[in-house]
């Protein structure tokens, strides 16, 4: 870490001085401990020379040694029998479905269902910040965690990291203070990523996932769980995954559609809620708030990305052959619902949703996405946090504002998670707040403030991002 850090000195002295002289729009706002931790995160995430992507999917895997207060339950599920085929046609049916009927029929490779784990996540209270897991089975583990959980609250929890990037390993620290908020457990999702996986891969083992909460296979650990007692939880990428899920769902029950999962056609219910965090709607980064709030925020703008990207060397992941130009999705699906979500059509029947989002480049994606929820009659809890970066309550925890962006996080999906099999029914209120940085004063929002321009124009935004940017002009001609 030192001899990563020596040669940011003089970038750490650049912004210390200006941050000082209160001449940095986040001097207002931030302490200098933060701004300049900021700075330095940004210079990695937009490094001058990028690795590749094998060598930093390598680099971003390695995680914390397991230890101090937390229960943690390695479980893999099993895919269906090959010659099932439930999930396939479920995913298959809705991408067609769903796309806007202007695109032509999307190509893109089906995957088949893999075994997928997930980490079982409590809060051990007994223990101290150096104990380390007894040496037990998985099983006994498992049971030993559920002896400690005193809520009903499930988290079907999806990591962020681009989709590219990251484990439930380095997120630990986030589904533990999850589980000690809420009573309840965490069942942290180990889903394919990409590029070597591209969409629908990491949607298929979403879908798994809550099955298998749903409709254990047998030689699980845990018993059935009733879905009102689930919550969809993430961040960054994992919160679109949460709420590709969703729509998937939705999709679903409008079309009275099950799923073949493992012998029996299966109904999949909504689940009690969604509680998702610096959600990434938009996968095109097509909202002005993509470069407008780039002063406060660590993650590289889409004029940033792509320019590392012609720098970034080959390897044996990327470039993907077939050649495409996104990492997560083929081309033609970029503009999908179930892969940007911030073009759904509708969220009308959706359970109850918590949003929380800083000023960061995805604000405008997330503000959208929140309104028209509210519009189409959603239980809508949004947060925005002054000043804050991208997923600041999971990158710098000590904050105040990451203290109290937990709470409210837990305490929604608790809330949601213990109103039983009416809580969706009784429509909890909606609240729209601004956290104040420092002060932590809560200012209420009225929703139709949070976006006024019309839902074409988000639209719009998101083709013309996929014309110029990224995929061949005339896949999207008409739009």
């Amino acid at each position: 870490m030192m001899l990563a850090l020596l040669p940011r000195v003089p970038l750490m002295m650049r912004v210390a001085l200006l941050h000082m002289l209160r001449l940095t729009p986040q001097s207002k706002y931030l302490d200098l401990r933060t701004e300049v931790a900021i700075a330095i995160l940004r210079s990695f995430t937009n490094p001058s020379s990028p690795r590749s992507i094998t060598a930093t999917q390598r680099m971003a895997a390695q995680a914390p040694e397991l230890k101090g207060r937390i229960w943690v339950s390695t479980y893999a599920c099993p895919p269906p029998p090959a010659e099932e085929r439930g999930l396939q046609d479920a995913i298959a049916k809705a991408i067609d479905e769903l796309r806007d009927p202007r695109v032509p029929t999307p190509t893109y490779e089906m995957p088949e269902p893999a075994h997928v784990e997930a980490e079982w996540t409590g809060y051990r209270a007994d223990a101290t910040p150096n104990s380390r897991l007894p040496d037990l089975p998985e099983r006994d583990l498992y049971a030993e965690m559920m002896k400690e959980v005193k809520s009903p609250a499930t988290v079907l929890y999806f990591h962020g990291g681009a989709y590219y990037l990251l484990d439930p390993a380095n997120h630990r620290p986030t589904t533990k203070k999850l589980a000690k908020l809420t009573g309840g457990r965490v069942y942290s999702v180990r889903y394919r990523l990409a590029p070597q996986n591209p969409f629908p891969a990491a949607l298929m083992d979403a879908l798994m996932s809550y099955l298998a909460l749903l409709y254990p296979p047998e030689g699980a650990f845990h018993e059935a769980v009733k879905p009102e007692h689930i919550v969809f939880a993430g961040d960054s990428a994992g919160g679109n995954l949460s709420l590709a899920l969703l729509q998937l769902i939705l999709h679903l029950h409008r079309n009275s559609h099950t799923v073949l999962w493992h012998g029996a056609a299966r109904a999949v219910p909504l689940p009690g809620g969604v509680a998702v965090n610096s959600p990434w709607l938009d996968i095109t980064h097509s909202s002005p708030s993509c470069t407008a709030n780039a002063a406060f925020d660590y993650l590289p703008t889409l004029d940033q990305q792509l320019a590392a990207e012609a720098r970034r060397p080959p390897c044996p992941a990327w470039p993907a052959s077939p050649p495409r130009r996104h990492l997560y999705a083929p081309d033609s699906l970029l503009g999908h619902p179930l892969v940007s979500p911030v073009t759904a059509r509708s969220w009308a029947g959706a359970p109850p949703v918590y949003v929380c989002a800083g000023w960061e480049l995805l604000a405008d994606e997330d503000k959208f996405a929140a309104h028209k929820m509210w519009r189409e009659g959603v239980a809508v809890v949004w947060e925005e946090y002054e000043a804050m970066p991208h997923c600041f309550a999971i990158v710098f925890p000590y904050l105040r504002e990451a203290r109290r962006c937990l709470e409210g996080w837990a305490a929604f999906i608790k809330a949601v998670a213990e109103g039983g099999p009416t809580a969706a029914a009784a429509t909890p209120e909606s609240r729209f707040l601004t956290i104040r940085a420092m002060s932590l004063e809560e200012v209420a929002v009225e929703p139709d403030s949070l976006w006024t321009d019309g839902e074409e124009v988000v639209a719009e935004r998101v083709w013309r991002k996929v014309r110029e940017r990224l995929v061949p002009e005339e896949s999207v001609a008409k739009l």
